[in-house]
């Protein structure tokens, strides 16, 4: 598994997971400070490289790299972000693109380099981490939930550009997680997900067929409310948000 923004949070404890069940991470980051740590009890199954996932030539020497170590990238996961919590007036210009850059464009740059070798050999999955939020919109937090939206179509037509290739795309949806960086979020931390369920959860159930891949049955609920009722669900989520403050 190749997995972008896995030194932290959800991410880390993705690649955690999957290295329990005997396989090989290969985790992408602007840090691997934490990940790195695994190596201790991994070993060569864990391969770690500082790779800005914007920087498309960046990706492509990693991806390459890990291509001729291991000879096989079965599934790609794109988990990394950026999350700025501003309002509209509060937001630059530049914090709008390189959210859009790493979000959006990082999950462009790991399908075009990774999609054709998974072609070549006739099987593979890539996921997108989305959010609830991409669905629903939330208030502050317009330029990630734009990204995540954008992610949303994007998975949508690259599994209709492959429906004749054995190469399957999928939205991985996790809960509002307790994550460095949801922090910001003015939300009691009891109201969050943990994230080591989460990830392990993700990876638990990250060969369904499903398009849309949660941690939980319960999560999958909560996920069609969004799909289903979108602007309802996002102006539950400002009341049930203003409540708590």
């Amino acid at each position: 598994m190749l997995i972008t923004g896995a030194n932290k949070g959800i991410g880390y404890y993705m690649a955690m997971s999957w290295l329990e069940k005997g396989n090989i991470a290969i985790v992408l980051d602007v840090s691997c400070d934490e990940i790195d740590k695994l190596k201790f009890e991994y070993g060569e199954r864990l391969m770690t490289r500082i790779c800005d996932v914007s920087d498309f030539n960046s990706v492509k020497e990693s991806v390459k790299e890990a291509i001729d170590m291991y000879n096989n990238i079965d599934i790609a996961v794109h988990n990394a972000c950026i999350c700025v919590f501003e309002s509209l007036s509060q937001h630059s210009i530049d914090e709008y693109k390189k959210i859009y850059d790493v979000n959006f464009l990082g999950a462009v740059n790991i399908t075009k380099i990774v999609l054709p070798f998974m072609l070549e050999n006739k099987k593979g999955r890539i996921c997108y981490s989305s959010s609830g939020v991409g669905v629903t919109g939330y208030i502050n937090i317009s330029g990630y939930s734009a990204s995540k939206g954008a992610i949303e179509a994007f998975a949508k037509c690259m599994l209709l550009e492959n429906l004749e290739n054995n190469v399957s795309f999928h939205i991985l949806q996790p809960p509002l997680t307790n994550t460095e960086s949801s922090s910001p979020l003015p939300v009691p931390k009891e109201f969050k997900a943990d994230p080591k369920k989460v990830g392990y959860g993700l990876i638990k159930n990250i060969y369904k067929r499903k398009f849309i891949i949660t941690p939980s049955l319960l999560d999958t609920l909560t996920v069609k409310m969004s799909y289903n009722f979108p602007r309802f669900t996002g102006k539950l989520l400002v009341r049930m948000t203003n409540k708590t403050k």
